[in-house]
Protein backbone atom coordinates (compact mmCIF):
# COMPACT_ATOMS: atom_id res chain seq x y z
CA UNK A 1 0.00 0.00 0.00
CA UNK A 2 1.36 3.65 -0.73
CA UNK A 3 1.76 4.90 2.42
CA UNK A 4 4.01 8.42 1.53
CA UNK A 5 1.86 10.43 3.06
CA UNK A 6 3.16 8.52 6.14
CA UNK A 7 6.57 9.07 5.12
CA UNK A 8 6.22 12.34 4.48
CA UNK A 9 5.26 12.83 8.11
CA UNK A 10 8.45 10.42 9.83
CA UNK A 11 10.67 12.97 7.80
CA UNK A 12 9.40 16.28 8.76
CA UNK A 13 9.44 14.47 12.42
CA UNK A 14 13.26 13.90 11.95
CA UNK A 15 14.15 17.43 10.78
CA UNK A 16 12.16 19.39 13.41
CA UNK A 17 13.52 17.09 16.21
CA UNK A 18 16.74 16.92 14.33
CA UNK A 19 17.40 13.09 15.35
CA UNK A 20 16.43 9.52 14.36
CA UNK A 21 15.88 7.98 17.71
CA UNK A 22 13.93 11.34 18.76
CA UNK A 23 11.93 10.84 16.03
CA UNK A 24 11.02 7.55 16.50
CA UNK A 25 10.43 8.00 20.46
CA UNK A 26 7.97 10.71 19.76
CA UNK A 27 6.14 8.54 16.82
CA UNK A 28 6.27 5.14 19.04
CA UNK A 29 8.63 3.55 16.15
CA UNK A 30 12.39 2.01 17.03
CA UNK A 31 15.15 4.32 15.48
CA UNK A 32 16.34 1.47 12.84
CA UNK A 33 12.64 1.32 11.14
CA UNK A 34 12.42 5.26 11.23
CA UNK A 35 16.51 5.19 9.35
CA UNK A 36 14.90 2.72 7.00
CA UNK A 37 11.79 4.49 6.25
CA UNK A 38 14.24 7.51 5.38
CA UNK A 39 16.59 5.45 3.56
CA UNK A 40 13.20 4.00 1.06
CA UNK A 41 12.15 7.58 0.55
CA UNK A 42 16.02 8.40 -0.93
CA UNK A 43 16.35 5.66 -2.17
CA UNK A 44 13.05 5.63 -4.36
CA UNK A 45 13.69 9.57 -5.40
CA UNK A 46 17.09 8.85 -6.86
CA UNK A 47 18.80 11.53 -3.99
CA UNK A 48 20.32 12.32 -0.64
CA UNK A 49 17.92 13.49 1.67
CA UNK A 50 19.89 14.18 4.83
CA UNK A 51 23.64 14.49 5.37
CA UNK A 52 24.37 11.83 8.45
CA UNK A 53 26.90 12.47 10.84
CA UNK A 54 27.85 11.30 14.64
CA UNK A 55 26.95 15.03 15.89
CA UNK A 56 24.06 16.19 14.06
CA UNK A 57 21.58 15.49 10.65
CA UNK A 58 21.83 18.25 7.83
CA UNK A 59 19.33 18.72 5.24
CA UNK A 60 20.87 18.74 1.54
CA UNK A 61 19.31 20.77 -1.36
CA UNK A 62 17.03 18.29 -2.55
CA UNK A 63 16.20 17.70 0.99
CA UNK A 64 14.94 21.31 1.91
CA UNK A 65 12.92 21.37 -1.17
CA UNK A 66 11.15 17.71 0.07
CA UNK A 67 10.82 18.93 3.51
CA UNK A 68 9.07 22.12 2.13
CA UNK A 69 7.07 20.79 -0.13
CA UNK A 70 6.06 18.25 2.17
CA UNK A 71 5.01 20.42 4.60
CA UNK A 72 2.32 22.18 1.97
CA UNK A 73 1.37 18.80 0.99
CA UNK A 74 0.54 17.65 4.40
CA UNK A 75 -0.93 20.81 5.68
CA UNK A 76 -3.39 20.76 2.37
CA UNK A 77 -4.55 17.34 3.35
CA UNK A 78 -5.56 18.61 6.88
CA UNK A 79 -7.43 21.09 5.08
CA UNK A 80 -9.40 18.83 2.80
CA UNK A 81 -10.04 16.74 5.76
CA UNK A 82 -11.26 19.66 8.18
CA UNK A 83 -13.28 20.65 5.23
CA UNK A 84 -15.28 17.59 5.15
CA UNK A 85 -15.20 16.63 8.84
CA UNK A 86 -17.20 20.25 9.56
CA UNK A 87 -19.27 20.01 6.36
CA UNK A 88 -19.62 21.97 3.72
CA UNK A 89 -22.63 23.77 4.65
CA UNK A 90 -20.84 24.99 8.06
CA UNK A 91 -18.05 26.96 6.05
CA UNK A 92 -18.97 30.78 6.21
CA UNK A 93 -17.47 34.26 5.33
CA UNK A 94 -17.06 36.50 2.67
CA UNK A 95 -14.90 36.11 -0.35
CA UNK A 96 -14.09 38.94 -2.40
CA UNK A 97 -13.71 38.45 -6.19
CA UNK A 98 -12.71 40.11 -9.07
CA UNK A 99 -13.78 39.57 -12.98
CA UNK A 100 -13.47 41.21 -15.96
CA UNK A 101 -16.81 42.10 -16.79
CA UNK A 102 -17.47 40.02 -19.83
CA UNK A 103 -16.49 36.79 -18.31
CA UNK A 104 -18.07 37.37 -14.74
CA UNK A 105 -21.36 38.33 -16.47
CA UNK A 106 -21.45 34.97 -19.05
CA UNK A 107 -19.14 32.70 -16.48
CA UNK A 108 -19.23 33.50 -13.13
CA UNK A 109 -22.78 34.55 -12.48
CA UNK A 110 -24.36 31.17 -13.83
CA UNK A 111 -22.55 29.23 -11.65
CA UNK A 112 -23.35 30.87 -8.31
CA UNK A 113 -26.94 29.49 -7.66
CA UNK A 114 -25.26 25.78 -7.89
CA UNK A 115 -22.49 27.66 -5.84
CA UNK A 116 -24.79 28.76 -2.86
CA UNK A 117 -26.65 25.63 -3.12
CA UNK A 118 -23.84 23.95 -1.71
CA UNK A 119 -22.20 26.71 0.57
CA UNK A 120 -25.12 29.32 1.75
CA UNK A 121 -23.37 30.17 4.56
CA UNK A 122 -20.43 31.88 1.70
CA UNK A 123 -20.91 35.70 1.18
CA UNK A 124 -19.43 36.37 -2.41
CA UNK A 125 -18.17 40.12 -2.67
CA UNK A 126 -18.04 39.85 -6.54
CA UNK A 127 -16.52 43.32 -8.38
CA UNK A 128 -16.81 43.49 -12.34
CA UNK A 129 -14.31 45.45 -14.12
CA UNK A 130 -11.83 45.14 -17.19
CA UNK A 131 -9.46 47.15 -14.86
CA UNK A 132 -6.35 45.13 -13.60
CA UNK A 133 -7.57 44.92 -9.67
CA UNK A 134 -4.31 44.80 -6.96
CA UNK A 135 -5.36 41.82 -4.73
CA UNK A 136 -2.99 43.13 -1.98
CA UNK A 137 -4.19 46.62 -1.56
CA UNK A 138 -7.86 45.60 -2.65
CA UNK A 139 -8.09 42.82 0.17
CA UNK A 140 -9.34 40.88 -2.95
CA UNK A 141 -9.05 37.22 -2.70
CA UNK A 142 -9.15 35.39 -6.05
CA UNK A 143 -9.35 37.35 -9.22
CA UNK A 144 -10.19 36.12 -12.91
CA UNK A 145 -7.64 37.67 -15.66
CA UNK A 146 -8.29 36.91 -19.48
CA UNK A 147 -4.82 37.76 -21.07
CA UNK A 148 -1.26 37.87 -20.39
CA UNK A 149 0.01 38.03 -16.79
CA UNK A 150 1.95 40.48 -15.50
CA UNK A 151 4.93 38.81 -13.20
CA UNK A 152 4.19 38.57 -9.81
CA UNK A 153 3.93 36.52 -6.66
CA UNK A 154 0.08 35.30 -7.11
CA UNK A 155 -0.65 32.12 -7.63
CA UNK A 156 -2.71 31.52 -11.04
CA UNK A 157 -4.33 28.40 -12.05
CA UNK A 158 -4.73 28.16 -15.57
CA UNK A 159 -8.45 27.46 -16.63
CA UNK A 160 -8.56 27.76 -20.35
CA UNK A 161 -7.43 29.46 -23.88
CA UNK A 162 -9.94 31.65 -25.11
CA UNK A 163 -9.97 32.21 -29.09
CA UNK A 164 -10.71 35.91 -30.00
CA UNK A 165 -12.83 36.97 -32.91
CA UNK A 166 -13.59 39.78 -35.00
CA UNK A 167 -17.74 40.47 -35.18
CA UNK A 168 -20.48 42.43 -36.29
CA UNK A 169 -24.34 42.61 -36.47
CA UNK A 170 -26.08 41.10 -39.57
CA UNK A 171 -27.57 44.76 -40.15
CA UNK A 172 -24.08 46.35 -39.91
CA UNK A 173 -22.75 43.69 -42.52
CA UNK A 174 -25.75 44.61 -44.94
CA UNK A 175 -25.16 48.35 -44.66
CA UNK A 176 -21.43 48.47 -44.93
CA UNK A 177 -20.59 45.31 -46.68
CA UNK A 178 -18.47 42.06 -45.09
CA UNK A 179 -14.53 43.21 -44.80
CA UNK A 180 -12.91 40.90 -46.85
CA UNK A 181 -8.95 41.71 -45.96
CA UNK A 182 -6.71 43.33 -43.67
CA UNK A 183 -7.08 46.65 -45.95
CA UNK A 184 -10.10 46.38 -46.02
CA UNK A 185 -11.02 47.73 -42.09
CA UNK A 186 -9.78 51.28 -43.09
CA UNK A 187 -12.98 51.97 -44.29
CA UNK A 188 -14.83 50.38 -41.25
CA UNK A 189 -16.35 51.04 -37.64
CA UNK A 190 -13.76 49.04 -35.14
CA UNK A 191 -14.90 49.24 -31.49
CA UNK A 192 -12.40 49.34 -28.89
CA UNK A 193 -11.27 49.41 -25.91
CA UNK A 194 -9.53 52.10 -23.34
CA UNK A 195 -7.42 50.25 -21.67
CA UNK A 196 -3.82 51.99 -20.56
CA UNK A 197 -2.13 48.59 -21.05
CA UNK A 198 -4.12 48.07 -24.67
CA UNK A 199 -3.02 49.77 -27.89
CA UNK A 200 -5.04 50.97 -30.65
CA UNK A 201 -4.31 48.08 -33.18
CA UNK A 202 -5.41 44.56 -33.58
CA UNK A 203 -2.90 41.56 -34.16
CA UNK A 204 -4.05 39.95 -37.70
CA UNK A 205 -2.75 37.30 -39.92
CA UNK A 206 -1.87 37.73 -43.09
CA UNK A 207 -0.21 35.37 -45.63
CA UNK A 208 1.43 33.00 -42.51
CA UNK A 209 2.63 36.50 -40.57
CA UNK A 210 1.30 38.29 -37.91
CA UNK A 211 0.84 42.37 -38.63
CA UNK A 212 -0.21 44.88 -36.39
CA UNK A 213 -3.37 47.14 -37.71
CA UNK A 214 -3.95 49.80 -36.82
CA UNK A 215 -8.03 50.58 -36.15
CA UNK A 216 -10.31 53.60 -35.64
CA UNK A 217 -13.71 54.02 -35.02
CA UNK A 218 -16.73 56.05 -33.07
CA UNK A 219 -16.29 54.31 -29.45
CA UNK A 220 -13.57 53.30 -27.26
CA UNK A 221 -14.91 52.24 -24.40
CA UNK A 222 -13.36 50.29 -20.59
CA UNK A 223 -15.26 47.22 -20.96
CA UNK A 224 -16.18 44.29 -22.82
CA UNK A 225 -19.55 44.15 -22.55
CA UNK A 226 -20.36 47.58 -23.62
CA UNK A 227 -18.33 46.79 -26.99
CA UNK A 228 -20.66 43.87 -27.24
CA UNK A 229 -23.97 45.76 -27.11
CA UNK A 230 -22.67 48.33 -29.46
CA UNK A 231 -21.72 45.60 -31.74
CA UNK A 232 -25.46 44.23 -31.41
CA UNK A 233 -26.98 48.07 -32.45
CA UNK A 234 -24.81 48.00 -35.56
CA UNK A 235 -22.18 50.06 -34.71
CA UNK A 236 -19.35 48.60 -36.05
CA UNK A 237 -16.81 45.68 -35.88
CA UNK A 238 -15.62 44.24 -32.13
CA UNK A 239 -12.99 41.78 -31.54
CA UNK A 240 -14.25 39.90 -28.21
CA UNK A 241 -13.47 36.78 -26.71
CA UNK A 242 -15.70 34.21 -28.26
CA UNK A 243 -16.78 33.27 -24.77
CA UNK A 244 -18.32 36.78 -24.66
CA UNK A 245 -20.36 36.64 -27.23
CA UNK A 246 -20.86 32.51 -27.78
CA UNK A 247 -24.77 32.85 -27.38
CA UNK A 248 -24.62 35.93 -29.59
CA UNK A 249 -23.33 34.10 -32.76
CA UNK A 250 -25.52 30.99 -32.10
CA UNK A 251 -28.44 33.09 -32.18
CA UNK A 252 -27.36 35.02 -35.53
CA UNK A 253 -27.25 38.15 -33.27
CA UNK A 254 -23.52 38.64 -34.37
CA UNK A 255 -21.86 37.25 -36.99
CA UNK A 256 -17.94 36.12 -36.81
CA UNK A 257 -15.85 38.17 -40.33
CA UNK A 258 -12.33 37.37 -41.22
CA UNK A 259 -11.62 34.07 -40.22
CA UNK A 260 -8.24 33.45 -41.54
CA UNK A 261 -7.16 36.34 -39.91
CA UNK A 262 -7.69 36.07 -36.44
CA UNK A 263 -6.86 32.31 -36.44
CA UNK A 264 -4.49 31.60 -33.74
CA UNK A 265 -5.49 35.07 -31.82
CA UNK A 266 -6.26 33.60 -28.38
CA UNK A 267 -6.01 34.93 -24.78
CA UNK A 268 -5.41 32.76 -21.92
CA UNK A 269 -7.92 32.52 -18.47
CA UNK A 270 -6.76 32.31 -14.98
CA UNK A 271 -7.57 32.20 -11.87
CA UNK A 272 -5.43 34.33 -9.33
CA UNK A 273 -4.58 34.15 -5.57
CA UNK A 274 -1.91 35.50 -2.90
CA UNK A 275 -1.18 31.60 -2.66
CA UNK A 276 -1.23 32.06 1.62
CA UNK A 277 -0.01 28.99 3.18
CA UNK A 278 -3.05 28.72 4.65
CA UNK A 279 -5.88 29.50 2.65
CA UNK A 280 -9.29 30.17 4.10
CA UNK A 281 -11.43 27.17 3.75
CA UNK A 282 -13.94 29.47 2.15
CA UNK A 283 -11.83 30.62 -0.39
CA UNK A 284 -10.47 27.01 -1.37
CA UNK A 285 -14.06 25.85 -1.26
CA UNK A 286 -14.83 28.68 -3.95
CA UNK A 287 -11.93 27.88 -5.64
CA UNK A 288 -12.29 24.34 -5.75
CA UNK A 289 -16.48 24.32 -6.96
CA UNK A 290 -15.50 27.04 -10.08
CA UNK A 291 -11.83 25.69 -11.82
CA UNK A 292 -13.36 22.07 -13.32
CA UNK A 293 -16.49 24.22 -14.09
CA UNK A 294 -14.70 27.25 -16.02
CA UNK A 295 -12.83 24.94 -17.23
CA UNK A 296 -15.38 22.99 -18.74
CA UNK A 297 -16.93 26.47 -19.73
CA UNK A 298 -13.57 27.21 -22.02
CA UNK A 299 -13.13 23.69 -23.22
CA UNK A 300 -13.25 22.87 -26.59
CA UNK A 301 -16.18 24.65 -28.41
CA UNK A 302 -18.68 23.69 -31.47
CA UNK A 303 -16.95 26.03 -34.42
CA UNK A 304 -19.05 28.41 -34.86
CA UNK A 305 -19.71 29.57 -38.67
CA UNK A 306 -19.08 32.85 -39.77
CA UNK A 307 -18.15 34.31 -43.24
CA UNK A 308 -13.93 34.46 -44.31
Amino acid sequence: MDNRAGEMQVFLRVVETGSFSEAARQMRMTPSTVSKLIGRIETRLGVRLLERSTRRLALTGEGQAYYERAQTLLAELDLIERDLSQGAAQISGTVRVTSSVGFGMVAIEPLLPAFWACYPHITLDLSLSDEIVDLYLERTDVAFRVGALASSSLMAVKLGTAPRLIVASPDYLARNGVPQSIDDLARHACLSVNFRRSSPVWPLRDRGRIVDRGIAGPLLANNGETLRRMALAGMGLARMGEFHIRDDLRAGRLVAVMSEAVAGDTEDVHALHTGAAHMPHRVRAFLDFMTPRLRAFLGPQAVVRGLP
